[in-house]
């Protein structure tokens, strides 16, 4: 299972930064969301989910849930909610104000 969780984490990762290299707005926005995925992913994956277990320590338990990681994620989740809606629009000014998409506003290379 920690194969699949570090191929995912890695393809994430790979095809955010590939997107966020990109002369355009719109793979900029997917690419900067699709790292917010990854490293939501990898903070949960590193949280040890505990099914069956409770989040806060009862007397000599040694088996519970951290939730710290849950938090976090979940902290991560809204941010990164906010910070895509904010490059969203920022991309739709910056086509209106220039007229084209391309990122550093000047026409792209053909």
């Amino acid at each position: 299972m920690e194969a699949l969780f570090s191929i995912a984490i890695g393809v994430l990762t790979a095809c955010g930064v590939y997107l966020s290299l990109r002369g355009r707005t719109f793979p900029v926005v997917l690419g900067l969301t699709l790292l917010s995925y990854a490293v939501n992913l990898f903070l949960f994956v590193m949280g040890r989910l505990t099914i069956g277990a409770p989040p806060i320590i009862q007397g000599a338990r040694a088996d519970y849930a951290d939730p710290l990681p849950q938090a976090l994620v979940l902290t991560a989740i809204v941010i990164s909610f906010g910070m895509t809606a904010f490059v969203v629009i920022l991309a739709l000014r910056a086509r209106a104000e220039l007229g084209n998409d391309h990122v550093d506003g000047g026409e792209p290379p053909r």
